[in-house]
């Protein structure tokens, strides 16, 4: 039996557990499932906002990508019939932008596909943040996720406007070269150091039930204690036909909600951010993730794998006794 009590206790009197100590959790059973849960919730309670983290996203540049991720629709290296397209026009992402901030969502970052973004691509996005910042960007705070960006790159978004960059570790780094090979855990690292180097928060997170085990999940859950982002996303796979994954069982409710517990006892204070994928679960165990460890998310029917819309993410948040600025 996994001695959950002590652990929530080591971690509620501000101390850190270990990795040998998470790696425990991997014994968790259904006979302790609901525990494991409470003192996760209680976690969450002792160290997060009752505030829900609200942001939105907007698939700035869609498909072609010259990486072989496992996972992705947007990768050039399988058919999955997905749109394609240069980026976004000013109009869509002006409007975009003033629409959900005044849903009172807190955050805005464009999306794009691809290795990382350059050339008159960048050019193009910077001008829509400066415009952006200008204005106000209607209360949001800025967000860029475009890839394995370098120094120069990060720092002409910070300029801006950005002041969070996202980039996903995605998985373990023990299961990452299984899932692709064009790129690695290391290659993440380095942008997110140099993100960081430049002024920026971090973003990273990734995404579960892409055949990882448990032991694996925890250990993802570590690598991105060490990195120390504010905002970890925790998407759900969606498999993609078309896409080497295409025929993964998903993972089950409870399982989901096992590991939300995990990353809320390695990450006591952090933003875990339900993302892509969360339309897979019941609504009732989406309102369990919730009130167990989930504090943030991306909010809307912005992305084909999210599936909800403002309206309806503000009840749940608000069932589950979270506050929407």
């Amino acid at each position: 039996m996994v001695d959950i009590k002590r652990l929530k206790d080591k971690v509620l009197a501000g101390g850190e557990i270990t990795a040998d100590e998470a790696m425990t959790l991997c014994g968790i059973d259904k006979a302790q499932e609901k525990e494991l849960w409470d003192a996760a919730g209680e976690i969450t309670r002792r160290f997060c906002s009752d505030v829900f983290d609200s942001c939105s996203i907007v698939n700035a540049r869609s498909g072609k990508c010259s990486e072989d991720c496992k996972w992705c629709a947007q990768s050039a290296h399988y058919n999955t019939s997905i749109e394609t397209y240069p980026v976004i026009g000013h109009k869509e992402c002006m409007d975009t932008a003033i629409y959900n901030g005044r849903q009172g969502i807190g955050r805005f970052s464009l999306v794009t596909s691809g290795r990382a973004i350059s050339g008159k691509s960048l050019d193009t996005l910077c001008g829509y943040y400066r415009e952006l910042k200008a204005n106000g960007g209607e209360g949001m705070g800025l967000c860029a996720s475009m890839g394995l960006l370098g120094r120069e790159e990060l720092q002409r978004l910070y300029d801006a406007g950005v002041r969070r960059y996202h980039c996903n570790l995605e998985t373990a780094p023990s299961y990452f070269p299984h899932l692709c090979s064009t790129h690695t855990i290391e290659d993440k690292i380095r942008t997110i150091d140099t993100a960081r180097e430049v002024g920026m928060e971090v973003c990273s997170g990734g995404i579960i039930g892409m055949g990882e085990s448990r032991r694996q999940r925890i250990e993802f859950a570590l690598t991105l204690r060490r990195i120390g982002p504010v905002s970890i996303p925790i998407n759900i796979l969606i498999p993609i036909p078309g896409t080497p994954l295409e025929g993964t069982p998903p993972l089950e409710d409870d399982e989901v909600l096992n590991t939300v517990a995990f990353f809320r006892f390695i990450h006591p204070g952090t933003t875990l951010r339900f993302a892509g994928g969360r339309a897979s679960l019941s609504r009732d165990a989406q309102l369990k993730a919730l009130k167990i460890g989930i504090n943030g998310g991306i909010v809307g029917d912005l992305l084909t794998t999210l599936g909800s819309t403002v309206a309806d993410d503000k009840r749940l948040v608000a069932e589950a006794g979270y506050k929407m600025p």
